[in-house]
């Protein structure tokens, strides 16, 4: 038999499993594992006789640790195949509102520093504060170094503001997402010097202004495109979360790192998995809440359920510029559409979570 001749089917190596895909319980997780061989294989699944049917052999197993090794034994032929997966006992039913592009609330605290005595002066950042103090939601940041215009970088916001900032680390996370907004998909065939560059610039003035209680191991960088190099940079930063769109077999863009058309079709079933050599995780987006109108969004979150089931893990992700009246696409229910969602997420279930708290062990 050659080795292709036995091919998992689930979980594959670095699926990141959940509550969802069995029955959890304090004691781990209860699943059915399959695999794929020719009729008439003796096949063990981590020790356990599979059961065939036609071809598919089934055993139902226990993981009970985050990282677990799956063993499959052809008893016939000797042949053995095995890969880690992993349980995340904490992914299932949580959900984060991330917002991308960050920059302008920044300037505009920098730029009344001397007349503002919150953070929460600006009506941007109160307004998600808000959110926050009704439905719980926690809010991950991610900023930009510099403005459009390059009047504005995150050297000059101040660090008079540091202890308040302190204040929300249970609520609030900020991590790099770009130098700035132009040009489109600025790291798409960058070096893993210049990803790694822009990523320490920002993450240093984060670290300044506001301090480490803030900052965390998931970020989305602009655009969602790098190579494995990026990535690689990304992750010697501590970025060993990535979250992006993984669109496939449609013409919407990628937002997909490097991951081949395979592992974004894995993506799209599962939203997360991992990639063992480079030892990062990545995640799905649940939807990109700029891009529906308002009377949209509920129908579009409730429609996964026709196509195996809602997300385990909800994000979703909106843009910070559709906030403001001079924006060329501004969307005065900028607030109201975040309010629709997170209503839904609280309404189906859902409790608010940061990724880190919710994929790694």
């Amino acid at each position: 038999m050659t080795a292709s001749s036995i091919k998992p089917i689930f979980p594959i190596e670095g699926d990141v499993l959940h509550a969802r895909d069995g029955i959890q319980t304090a004691d781990g997780l209860s699943f059915t594992a399959k695999i794929s061989a020719p009729a008439g294989s003796g096949i063990t699944i981590n020790g356990i006789a599979a059961i065939e049917d036609n071809g598919i052999f089934s055993a139902s197993l226990i993981f009970r640790n985050y990282r677990n090794t799956l063993q499959i034994v052809d008893l016939g032929t000797g042949e053995q195949l095995s890969f880690p997966v992993y349980w995340a006992s904490q992914f299932a039913g949580k959900y984060r509102l991330s917002i991308d592009d960050n920059i302008r609330f920044l300037q505009d605290i920098a730029e009344h520093a001397n007349s503002y005595t919150s953070i929460f002066d600006n009506a941007y950042l109160n307004g998600l504060r808000k959110l926050h103090q009704q439905y719980g939601t926690k809010v991950h940041l991610n900023l930009f170094y510099m403005s459009v215009e390059g009047d504005f970088s995150l050297s000059s916001f101040p660090a008079k503001f540091s202890a308040e900032w302190a204040e929300q680390a249970d609520w609030i996370r900020l991590s790099f997402h770009a130098y700035q907004e132009f040009p489109d998909a600025p790291y798409k065939n960058a070096s893993f010097e210049t990803v790694k560059k822009d990523c320490d610039l920002v993450m240093k003035e984060i670290k300044r202004f506001a301090g480490d209680a803030l900052t965390g191991p998931v970020t989305t960088i602009h655009w969602g495109e790098v190579n494995v190099e990026g990535s690689r940079a990304l992750r010697a930063a501590g970025y060993k979360g990535q979250l992006g769109y993984f669109n496939v077999d449609d013409d919407l863009p990628a937002v997909s790192y490097y991951l081949t058309v395979e592992q974004r079709r894995n993506m799209k079933k599962r939203f997360i998995w991992k990639d063992e050599q480079e030892d990062i995780i990545f995640i799905r987006s649940s939807v990109v809440v700029d891009r529906k109108a308002k009377d949209e969004l509920v129908p579009f979150l409730n429609a996964y359920r026709e196509q195996g089931g809602l997300p385990p893990y909800v994000d979703f992700l909106v843009h910070e510029q559709y906030y403001y009246p001079d924006y060329i696409a501004y969307q005065p229910d900028y607030f109201e559409k975040l309010e629709t969602v997170v209503r839904w997420a609280t309404e189906q279930g859902y409790t608010p979570a940061f990724l880190d708290e919710c994929i790694f062990n």
